[in-house]
Order: C-alpha cells, then structure tokens, then sequence
C-alpha cells in the first residue's frame, strides 16, 4: 500500500504544524546523501517544534513506521537514508535556547548549524571547539549523533568530551534529560540507565579488552563510558546515529577564544611521508594538524577562487601538506612553536618545507 494513501499519512498532514510531504520530487530530495546509497524515505516531516516532533512518534509508533531524524553536514555515508520517514530537523529546530556564560554552557536545538552558533558565541568571547570540515552547514544534532571531531580534536577532544546532556525522546514517548544525575527524572529513564550499567559491568572484561583504544569510535555505542558510579548517560547517546531516542536539545561545554594563533604549512613530496611525520609533529603541541593531498591542491589550482591563495602560499608541487596551528596569547612564544615546528621539520628530513604564517587575515 501507498504510504501516502493511509490512515497514519492523513494524521500527520492533518495534525502536524510544520510541513509534511509525500510527493516523489520532496522524496527524491531525501533519498539521498553525499554518499553513493539511495532509500526512497515514505515521506518527509519538518516539524516546527517539540511538540511537532511528539505528535509525530506517536503516529508513527501506533503505525509501525520508523522515523529518521536528519540534519545536514555530517553523516554522509548512508546513515541518513532509510525506508521510513525522514524527519528534517534543519530548518524549524534551529534555536539557541539559552547561553550561560560564567558555566561556559550553551543549549541548543539540534538543527543549530555549527558556524551560526559560534558567530554569536564570539560576541561573548567564546566558542564551541569541535570543529568538522562542513562547519557551515553541519547541525550539532547531527554533530552529537556521529560523535564528530574535526582537525583541533587533538586539544579539545570530540563531541564525546564536550556534551554536557542531551533532551531526547525515546521510542516509547518518554522524554528524559540525559546526563550526570537521576534526580527528578522519570522512573523509565532511571530504569533504563541502571540496565545499560548491568550490561557494562557485566561485559566489562570484554569491553577492556576488545574497544579500540582510539580518540573517536564510532563502531557500536560508549559502552566505555559506562560506569557503576556517577557517569554522563548522555554520552552513551552521542555517537548513537539517532537509534536510541530523538534528540530535542543539546548541551554543550564552551571554551574561551583565543587570542592569537599561527600556521605552519608544512610540504612533503610524498604522501606517506606527511602520515609518518604527523606522530611527531603532534609532539609541539599544536591545537590542529588538518592534512590537505595533491587531490584536493590541484582542484584548488584549478578554481579562480581558490588558485591565489595555493600559488601564494604552497611552495612547488608537494604531494600532501599539513596544516599545523598553534594558539596562545603570546605572540613571542607562538613565533617560538613554529620555529619548534621548522626544527623537527628538518630533523625529520624536511629542512626548509615550513611557510610560517603569523597574520590572521592570511591564515
């Protein structure tokens, strides 16, 4: 049967505030990401709030219907495509709801989009310090759905160390704010957190020993995080890929601006030289090391947009670079990292392949 066609469909164009479609070209839009899958969704839901979203588990849970909600910007590989109805939290759920700055907290609606949040932060002279590639578009809810990092992940870690709780709601109905305490909320929730502790210790042993020791994994779910004490519960939903509960609000810690930073762009004529150097060079303490490859320099060559920055500040024909920055508030002993860097640079076998770059505008 036409989904479009049924009793479940009718509720929700009839008792859904925000937009709801079951056309082939709204479809067609969601049915794909930046990867090379394609699921055809049974319709599209853009709710216009919590409420909306409320209405829609329920309709759906009555029907049997998944539900899929979808941001934009990460989780490009397929995980946002599914038989079921994609619910687009982009355009209503969009909300700075309140910003604290004495705690360096901030909560958000989950189709905050990362760059707009630390626009505004920045007025305040702080900002959120994860920091993936599609920044202008990547939403946090999606961000904390795929445990995102990003190139300064090195110094501030991933989404993992930087949310404080997450409002979500779960596929039974009930809402719960999950994070370091189990005070005030309902027994459900409670229930389920002493469950999720009985399976950690439980597979403690197994956890130990087979869990990648790694900065991001996002194989499987932060059972590692789990402890028979005080834990965080909301980091067994970061990296969850929306399959635990529907994410309504967001916590997040925030870290001042800094003041100064620079940039080393270090050359390398092969691109297995710049992956073996990266362990070493991590050693200055750098806050990002962001890899660029031949790839990616000659595509930018070959764009008018793009070309007089390569020309300016690439030297020759290197087979990848590493953009290597360093931040503090003294200029002296930023000019000092980069002398550091050019140093192991050479001792590594690269002697002169570091253009240092002191000027923001530049950088």
């Amino acid at each position: 049967m036409n989904f479009a066609a049924s009793a479940a469909a009718r509720r929700l164009r009839r008792e859904i505030r925000g937009e709801v479609a079951f056309d082939d070209f709204t479809r067609g839009l969601y049915a794909t990401d930046a990867s090379i899958y394609q699921i055809q969704p049974r319709g599209v839901v853009i709710p216009k709030d919590v409420d909306d979203v409320l209405t829609l588990r329920a309709i759906c849970a009555e029907a049997g219907v998944p539900i899929l909600p979808r941001g934009a910007g990460t989780s490009q590989c397929g995980q946002t495509v599914n038989d079921a109805i994609v619910v687009d939290v982009s355009k209503h759920l969009d909300q700075i709801e309140s910003l604290d700055l004495e705690a360096r907290r901030v909560r958000v609606q989950p189709g905050v989009v990362l760059d707009r949040l630390n626009a505004r932060l920045a007025r305040d002279g702080v900002f959120f310090p994860v920091d993936p590639s599609t920044a202008s578009r990547a939403t946090i809810g999606g961000m904390a759905a795929n445990n995102s990092s990003g190139a300064r992940s090195i110094r501030y870690g991933t989404m993992l160390h930087n949310v404080v709780s997450i409002d979500a709601v779960l596929a039974d109905g009930t809402r719960a704010r999950f994070g370091e305490g189990l005070d005030g909320e309902p027994e459900r929730y409670r229930d389920l957190v002493r469950q999720i502790r009985a399976i950690a210790a439980r597979d403690s042993n197994e956890i130990a020993a087979r869990f990648p020791k790694l900065l991001r994994r996002v194989g499987g779910y932060n059972l590692d995080a789990v402890s028979s004490g005080p834990f965080n519960a909301s980091h067994l939903l970061v990296g969850s890929e929306g399959t635990l509960g529907f994410f309504t609000s967001i916590e997040l810690a925030l870290q001042p601006l800094p003041v100064l930073r620079v940039l080393g762009i270090c050359h390398f004529p092969r691109f297995g030289d710049a992956m073996a150097a990266t362990k070493e060079l991590v050693k200055t303490d750098p806050v990002a090391v962001e890899l660029v490859d031949r790839t990616m320099l000659d595509l930018s060559r070959r764009n008018p947009a793009f070309a007089p920055t390569v020309e300016r500040f690439v030297r020759g024909g290197p087979d990848a670079i590493l953009l290597v920055e360093f931040s503090g508030d003294e200029e002296r002993a930023l000019r000092e990292k980069l002398d550091e860097l050019e140093e192991r640079m050479a001792e590594l076998g690269f002697p002169n392949a570091v253009v240092k770059v002191t000027d923001a505008t530049a950088q």
